[in-house]
């Protein structure tokens, strides 16, 4: 067997793990070393966290812990989020999808979650909030950020549609 200049019996060739001949199977070199590829794979590879297989391409690192690409899914959907934005709570992963509809706070006009995504503000006022879009007076709905408002129960009103209460 030859490999880059080097010369050995076939039986000599071997893994310099498990001490099997190599033969015509796969091998790493390593350190001027030779491994069969599992051998190679157990010893040096890296482990993925969720199923505890080798790492042989690729890989996600988070937490400073390695996944496959396609272990490193969404907590709640399943979906895999390599190669997407993603955010966690408590530890968990989750798409933004997911994560929004979870745990993001809902907006009190339109209901919808409200993400902050890409620096989008919004307006908080005595535990409710809405989408900067979504202020807006309940009856002529002129946009009320920036402006005073006046509130009657659940509604938000501009201080012209206010004046009467």
């Amino acid at each position: 067997m030859e490999h880059k200049g080097n010369s050995w019996h076939e039986t000599c060739f071997t893994c310099k793990r498990c001490q099997q001949p190599i033969g015509t199977k796969s091998f790493i070199p390593k350190d001027y070393q030779n491994f069969c590829v599992p051998c190679y794979e157990k010893q040096f590879a890296m482990q993925c966290v969720h199923c505890k297989k080798p790492i042989t391409t690729g890989g996600v690192t988070y937490h400073d812990q390695p996944w496959h690409k396609d272990c490193f899914l969404c907590t709640s959907c399943k979906q895999q989020l390599s190669g997407q934005r993603f955010t966690s709570r408590d530890d968990f992963a989750y798409c933004l999808n997911c994560f929004c509809n979870l745990y993001a706070k809902k907006c009190a006009s339109c209901t919808t979650p409200i993400s902050g995504l890409g620096g989008s503000k919004y307006i908080s006022f005595e535990e409710r909030q809405w989408h900067n879009n979504c202020f807006n007076c309940k009856k002529c709905s002129v946009s009320l950020v920036g402006r005073g408002f006046l509130t009657e129960r659940d509604d938000i009103l501009c201080p012209e549609c206010g004046k009467d209460i």
